[in-house]
């Protein structure tokens, strides 16, 4: 029993000396660790001071065949005959359409037969007039009779001229109610039908002529003044970019879009539908100056500005985190080009944001320096 005890008690005396020692361990352990301070380290760009940025700017506009006209009858009439419809292909003079045209045929009819009496009446006028100028050198008729019957003569010839021009009127409209194609092209949309009365001058077909195809795009102003005809721009229509040539600027500005309009010439090559929408890619070089910083750097500010980030120095291996006012001036997908309270060749933050606050000391893990575009 006594033995028992005395080993209970040195079991007990054992772990509480393994206690303590652990204790002592862990506590020079704490004690260690309190003096050891990590520093955020933060990736670091230097600025570089840029006089002016190039801003890629996209307009868009329009593609149409150099010929794209409504094509109709020059007179009113009942459509007698389609020829052609949406989608097919014509040639220079081909027929396209008929109006009825049998009222004029009676007119011809009519004015022909009218001429021919005409003619008859001119032919008896002239032999009456040969026999009276016989009489009167015998004086068997007066000087009235004669002028009298040379005037018949002439009368007679007016009318028959005013015949002749009805008739060339008559024949000139049965030839007009034969709609010819004027270019070769394709037919894009048909307006009337069979049978239907056509007003005056109403189109009967759109056609789209098959010569170059031009885009015409509207610029600012002071792009426009930039621009020279004759100059090679880049024209994207789908997924086609063509190297496009102006071909004309036009010398008004447009009263609804504020714009001037381009005329652009695409290749002959160019595969492309009328009415298609057409982009041109321009880059303009704007004098301002500023630095190129990418999105991840910026931060949002107040009343409408933004933040950067500026690395100060505090030791030799330290730095110090200051918030900046900066202005957004022109942004791509990447990059931002900024100005504010920031000079060159100071240091920011370029990525990581989130992770620090005003006033807090970091550490560069890398420095690079922001280039020009």
């Amino acid at each position: 029993m006594f033995a028992a005890s005395s080993f209970t008690q040195h079991a007990k005396g054992l772990a509480l000396g393994l206690s303590l020692i652990l204790l002592s361990g862990c506590g020079s352990e704490v004690k260690e660790h309190s003096h050891t301070i990590e520093y955020q380290s933060v990736q670091a760009q230097t600025l570089v001071l840029n006089d002016r940025y190039l801003q890629m700017q996209t307009y868009t506009g329009t593609i149409r065949s150099a010929n794209t006209t409504g094509i109709g009858f020059e007179l009113a009439g009942k459509l007698n005959n389609i020829v052609v419809d949406s989608g097919d292909s014509v040639k220079k003079d081909q027929v396209l359409a008929q109006l009825d045209t049998d009222l004029l045929i009676a007119e011809k009819q009519q004015l022909e037969a009218s001429l021919l009496q005409t003619q008859a009446d001119i032919d008896l006028a002239k032999s009456t007039l040969l026999r009276t100028k016989k009489l009167k050198t015998q004086n068997y008729v007066s000087a009235q009779q004669l002028d009298e019957t040379q005037q018949q003569v002439i009368s007679l010839q007016a009318n028959q001229k005013r015949i002749e021009a009805s008739l060339s009127a008559t024949n000139l409209k049965l030839e007009k109610s034969t709609l010819l194609a004027p270019f070769d092209g394709k037919i894009s949309q048909r307006y009337h039908n069979l049978g239907e009365v056509i007003a005056l001058g109403s189109p009967v077909f759109t056609l789209i002529g098959n010569s170059q195809a031009v885009a015409y795009i509207g610029v600012p102003v002071d792009v426009a003044q930039q621009l020279t005809t004759q100059q090679h721009v880049d024209v994207r229509v789908g997924k086609q970019t063509f190297t496009a040539k102006i071909a004309g600027i036009s010398a008004e500005v447009n009263a609804i879009s504020r714009t001037v309009q381009l005329r652009i010439q695409l290749p002959e090559s160019a595969r492309v539908i009328n009415g298609e929408i057409a982009y041109l890619a321009y880059q303009q070089n704007n004098l301002t100056a500023g630095y190129w910083v990418p999105m991840s750097a910026l931060t949002d500010g107040v009343r409408g500005l933004w933040n950067v980030y500026v690395l100060v120095k505090d030791d030799q291996t330290h730095y110090q985190i200051e918030r900046r006012d900066v202005e957004i001036i022109y942004t791509n997908e990447q990059q931002a080009f900024i100005n504010g309270a920031i000079k060159a060749d100071e240091q920011i933050v370029s990525d990581g944001l989130h992770k620090i606050v005003v006033g807090q000391k970091v550490t560069l893990a890398n420095t690079q320096l922001v280039g020009s575009l």
